[in-house]
């Protein structure tokens, strides 16, 4: 029987977790859209809602684990469940951190293209997350997709290096404002690894609920 099937059968709280979850996840495609988006426009008002959308992140967050630990869904699923709700939060405050690096920053013109790149996979790889997420509530077959979100982050890592190598060489006025860019671009490349990981529960829980 399907995980949907299963939510549906155990009542409204189950439910509701399961909508939550997805709203969650939308959330974030919506961050990472906008971050991407304010960081190839060099929009600071853009990259500041980044900001405000993990503060609403974090409230659907806590909706979601207290539903659970009132008694949503049976308790051999609860931590796999409670687990993939925190590592999509913790991709948030990635994406909250590193826009606030990006306010901070003098973002060099060297690296920027590759940097928006990186947004854009960024933003791939979490649409992919919620089409996983999505096939693993119709109890469809996840390999296609895992495989996708593999490959994007794969893509991500093979950018990475050559973009720490650029800021190594970029020439820099102080301290703070080479370890403010440092940090931007460790964030930047550092979401397709988490939403890896957070794709890799989606398995587990899928499985689980088998």
């Amino acid at each position: 029987m399907i995980f949907l099937k299963k939510a549906l059968s155990q009542g409204k709280r189950e439910r509701q977790v399961v909508e939550n979850m997805k709203r969650h996840i939308r959330l974030l495609c919506t961050a990472c859209a906008s971050f991407k988006s304010a960081l190839e426009g060099g929009n600071q008002s853009l990259m500041r809602q980044v900001i405000d959308l993990e503060r609403e992140g974090d409230s659907i967050r806590r909706e979601i684990i207290s539903d659970v630990h009132g008694g949503a869904f049976l308790p051999y699923i609860r931590p796999d469940l409670c687990k993939f709700v925190e590592v999509v939060d913790s991709i948030f405050d990635i994406l909250e951190d590193t826009a606030f690096f990006y306010l901070d920053a003098k973002l060099p013109e060297k690296i920027k293209e590759e940097c928006v790149r990186v947004g854009l996979l960024n933003q791939r790889i979490c649409e992919m997350l919620l089409l996983t997420f999505q096939a693993m509530l119709q109890g469809e077959d996840l390999s296609e997709k895992t495989l996708a979100v593999r490959i994007y982050e794969k893509k991500v890592d093979d950018i990475k290096f050559g973009l720490f190598r650029d800021v190594r060489e970029t020439r820099i006025q102080s301290f703070w404002e080479g370890k403010v860019l440092a940090d931007f671009v460790s964030g930047l490349t550092t979401i397709s690894d988490i939403i890896e990981d957070a794709s890799d529960y989606v398995q587990i829980i899928s499985v689980a609920m088998k």
